[in-house]
């Protein structure tokens, strides 16, 4: 349920193109704002600002040429999440939709 939740704030705010179920849209407009507020908002243009600079670019190159040891480091950790394993239980439970593997890429996000 709270991936759907999530699923549908992301796509509601961000990428409206997208067909989502009514259950998602239902926790957009009751759930949404507690985790799209003002804060949020503040700590999305931070970040904008660290693209905007480049430092975000100079990290990842860094990170990249230094053999991802910090990427994999947090994958890993996102692997071990119990959110990973409701997700895929919860997946498994929608045919309808497409498998793909994900690896720790919902934890991550702490």
């Amino acid at each position: 349920m709270f991936f759907l939740v999530i699923q549908g704030i992301i796509e509601r705010r961000y990428a409206p193109v997208f067909s989502i179920s009514e259950t998602a849209k239902y926790g957009d407009i009751t759930r949404g704002p507690r985790v799209v507020n003002k804060a949020t908002k503040a700590e999305m243009k931070k970040i904008l600002k660290e693209i905007q600079a480049g430092k975000f670019t100079q990290e990842w190159v860094k990170e990249h040429k230094g053999g991802l040891k910090n990427y994999n480091k947090l994958l890993k950790q996102g692997e071990a999440h119990q959110i990973e394993k409701t997700g895929a239980y919860l997946r498994s439970m929608m045919p309808w939709m497409t498998k793909k593997n994900i690896k720790g890429v919902q934890a991550s996000y702490s």
